[in-house]
């Protein structure tokens, strides 16, 4: 009798380890899912990466309009499983200056309360914990330093360039290199850029939930504007996440079922 109960309990706590090892699995490999695609520049596949082409000079201001968005990804576990956590906004406003082949000043901001990834508890944590947008309802980043092209952007042509400015998250202030790729369009330009963010250097807490999900220290805050000669979008209030201001509200790609329950602390 002793051996069948020793032999029942060793049984029941094989199952509950398999289980614990092979729910995450099936979750996130064939439930869940491929995370979303990296953001890029609508033509990148068909056009060519150069240093420029001929030089035209131009001064004017571009807005930053509909088609842009600003978004995170970050690497995290799923009860040591290997996920993706991705998060996006299209309520995004700013602007550029040029100056013949300069771009001289550049801002642009960013509604926190509106980035929304496809799990509805992720989007908890990171509106509340994480990012605090209630307290810090916007980021925003300034270019200090003059950013020279060799040429104006054409059409099918993709740049690659370097930037220094100033990001603000979190109430928090920092410096930041960073390299991107632009390229012309028939109304001003678009640029893109994966810039690394150190968690830490923000202030801004681990996105790790006890031992259920765990994160690495640091992600990458994606970025695509579209700017243009037009008006552009007009600044959001910053609050709940339909409020006015930016693009119209982006779409990450679901699961296939319910998400999974995570813990609320």
């Amino acid at each position: 009798m002793k051996h069948k109960i020793r032999n029942s309990i060793v049984l029941g706590v094989v199952l509950v380890v398999i289980l614990a090892l092979a729910v995450p699995y099936i979750y996130i490999h064939f439930i869940e899912g491929p995370p979303p695609a990296k953001l890029s520049l609508p033509t990148t596949s068909a056009t060519k990466t150069t240093t420029g082409s001929s030089a035209t000079s131009v001064s004017e201001t571009l807005n930053v309009a509909t088609g842009s968005i600003v978004g995170y990804r970050v690497s995290e576990k799923l009860l040591g499983q290997n996920s993706t956590a991705v998060g996006r906004t299209s309520k995004v406003w700013g602007s550029i200056d040029v100056s013949g082949t300069t771009i001289t000043t550049a801002t642009f901001s960013v509604n926190m309360a509106s980035v929304v990834s496809d799990q509805s508890e992720r989007n908890a944590q990171f509106n509340g914990r994480i990012m605090n947008v209630s307290q810090y309802p916007t980021a925003k980043f300034t270019l200090t330093s003059p950013i020279k092209l060799s040429s104006v952007p054409q059409q099918g042509v993709i740049t690659k360039h370097g930037a220094t400015g100033e990001l603000t998250m979190h109430g928090v202030t920092k410096p930041i290199t960073f390299n991107f790729s632009i390229e012309g369009t028939a109304s001003g330009l678009e640029a893109l850029a994966e810039i690394p963010v150190q968690f830490s250097t923000w202030n801004i807490a681990n996105p790790s939930i006890g031992g259920f999900v765990t994160t690495a220290d640091n992600g990458t805050l994606e970025v695509l504007l579209n700017v243009t000669t037009g008006a552009g979008n007009s600044p959001s209030s910053g609050g709940a996440s339909n409020s006015g201001g930016g693009g119209s509200p982006v779409t990450v790609p679901s699961t296939t079922v319910p998400g999974l329950n995570l813990p609320s602390n």
